[in-house]
C-alpha cells in the first residue's frame, strides 16, 4: 500500500517515519521523500491512527490527489536545492512539469490555491535558506554561492537575499543570527 506523508522532507524524517511504523508493526518496503510503500493493506480506523501517531512527530497523512501532488513539488525543490551539488541552472517550470507530466499552469494554479503562495517564492525561499547555510559554513566566496545557487550575478543574489531577510549576505554573516529554518517551516 502506498501511503503519502506531509512534511517528510530530508533524510532524517525518513528516519523517523520508519521507525515510527516499524514501532506500529507494519513492514516499509520503500521509503521516499513525501511517500511510503508498505506491506499491509490498511483499513480507515488503521489509518487514522497512524495520522495520528505521525502528527506527533510533525508529519501528517495525505489523503487527496492535489495535496499530494502540492508535496512532490515541494520535495521536487527542495531535492533540486537542498540535496544536489550540481549548480542549479535549470528552468524551474520545465523540470516540474517534466517530472510530474502536468502542464506548469496547472501546477502553479493548484500550488499557489493550496499553500497561499506562489511556486517561484516558494523555490526562492529554499534557495535563501541554502544560501544561508553556505554562508554560516563559511567555505565559499559569496562569488561562488551565486554561481552554484544559479543566480546570475552577486549584486543579484544579493537583493533577493536582502528582499527574504531584510539583510544583507555580508552583514548575515557577521550576525548569524537569522541562521536558518527548518526546511519544514517554509
Amino acid at each position: 500500500m502506498k501511503i503519502h506523508i506531509k512534511n517528510m522532507v530530508c533524510h532524517r524524517c525518513k528516519l523517523a517515519v520508519d521507525a515510527e511504523l516499524k514501532q506500529s508493526g507494519y513492514h516499509p518496503q520503500q521509503i521516499e521523500l513525501g511517500e511510503v510503500i508498505i506491506e499491509e493493506e490498511l483499513n480507515t480506523e488503521q489509518l487514522e491512527a497512524l495520522d495520528t501517531r505521525l502528527k506527533q512527530l510533525g508529519f501528517e497523512l495525505i489523503d487527496d490527489r492535489k495535496g499530494r501532488l502540492v508535496e512532490k513539488i515541494k520535495n521536487l525543490i527542495i531535492q533540486l536545492v537542498h540535496h544536489t551539488s550540481d549548480t542549479l541552472s535549470i528552468n524551474l517550470s520545465a523540470y516540474l512539469a517534466h517530472q510530474l507530466h502536468y502542464e506548469y499552469n496547472y501546477l502553479s494554479n493548484m500550488f499557489s490555491e493550496a499553500e497561499g503562495t506562489t511556486i517561484e517564492k516558494y523555490y526562492i525561499s529554499q534557495k535563501i535558506e541554502k544560501v544561508k547555510e553556505l554562508l554560516i559554513y563559511d567555505e565559499l566566496t559569496l562569488s561562488q554561492i551565486a554561481y552554484r545557487m544559479g543566480y546570475s550575478s552577486v549584486a543579484y543574489l544579493s537583493s533577493q537575499f536582502k528582499k527574504e531577510t531584510g539583510l544583507t549576505p555580508s552583514h548575515f554573516k557577521h550576525i548569524k543570527e537569522n541562521k536558518r529554518r527548518n526546511i519544514e517551516e517554509l
